[in-house]
């Protein structure tokens, strides 16, 4: 269960964790291409890199991204060496290329600033870099970013929810405020803006959770983000088993994400693109005879950006979650 008001909640958060898994700083914890549907509409190859640094100063309750990390900042040179390392491996030149650093990109403890020159030579040949940041750290850093790279920049930022309890209590210590103040700053220098948002997060049911994500979609389009990125929530961390065990968490089904993406995209579509996180999906389904048309079809809506028509399933009689926007 959740503590007490007067209980640090970061504390009861790192106390609830596991181990973390071995790390390697002149290595990235994983890299592979895949497809995405680009702002001007085409679907271009996108690398994403998911690079091992020190681990992320806030200590949201979610969060299962602190196992891949070090608890130090890693030396000069490593981050530069660790892109060099997975694009040499992908053997390609892609259109956008995603660095995700299990934190924020402008967190000087996590990428020093000083390899920045470095970093934007190696990827400069893109069309579009996308890295990710906490909307209190958005600043003069990603300026100086900026101005290293030939092409377009894109900021990522973890609003997750707007719903007035649930935000608070995710640990991630800011509000809708700050999200929209760095959104504004972002859109004034130029630089595009990506939006995570939470599936099923916990302190809300599913149905719910379903109409606060549309919400959410539709307060991060008004900030100006032109990307829109629905992960569900998933248990693993500690914390949220912690919270599942008492039933302040269960994780979405399937049919609950591919509600959330009907609804969010079929509102949402003339205000930017939507997309639906599809990595390891299949951990919320049980049932095998529907699973790969529900993965193919979500993917489909992923880079045609139009809604289809639902999948129905005999053997689990399982559909989406009846959902009409509010």
């Amino acid at each position: 269960m959740l503590p007490a008001p007067n209980v640090d909640l970061t504390a009861w958060t790192v106390a609830q964790r596991g181990p973390k898994a071995p790390a390697e700083p002149f290595r990235p914890q994983g890299f592979f291409l895949e497809r995405e549907r680009s702002a001007t509409g085409d679907v271009v190859d996108s690398a994403c890199i998911l690079l091992t640094n020190r681990e992320c100063p806030w200590r949201c309750l979610m969060c299962d991204l602190w196992k891949h990390t070090l608890d130090h900042t890693v030396p000069p040179g490593a981050i530069p060496a660790q892109v060099e390392f997975a694009l040499s491996s992908l053997g390609c030149r892609p259109a956008q290329v995603k660095l995700y650093n299990s934190g924020s990109f402008f967190d000087p403890g996590a990428i020093p600033v000083a390899d920045y020159p470095a970093i934007g030579g190696l990827v400069g040949f893109a069309q579009n870099i996308v890295v990710e940041c906490h909307p209190r750290l958005v600043g003069e850093k990603v300026l100086r970013f900026r101005e290293l790279l030939p092409a377009g920049l894109e900021v990522a930022m973890g609003l997750e929810t707007i719903h007035p309890v649930v935000l608070p209590r995710l640990n991630k210590r800011f509000d809708s405020r700050h999200f929209a103040e760095a959104a504004a700053f972002l859109l004034r220098h130029g630089v595009a803006v990506r939006t995570f948002l939470l599936v099923q997060p916990p302190f809300l049911a599913e149905k719910e959770s379903i109409e606060w994500a549309l919400k959410s979609a539709q307060f991060a389009f008004s900030c100006g983000s032109s990307t829109v990125a629905l992960i569900p929530t998933r248990a693993g961390n500690g914390a949220m088993d912690e919270l599942r065990k008492t039933g302040e968490f269960n994780p979405p089904t399937v049919a609950t994400v591919e509600s959330a993406m009907d609804l969010v995209l079929g509102n949402c579509q003339q205000q930017g693109r939507v997309f639906v996180d599809l990595w390891n999906l299949e951990q919320f389904s049980s049932c095998p005879v529907c699973l790969h048309q529900r993965l193919k079809r979500l993917e489909t809506m992923n880079l045609t950006q139009e809604v289809l028509p639902p999948v129905t399933c005999h053997a689990c009689r399982s559909g989406q979650v009846a959902i009409t926007a509010r």
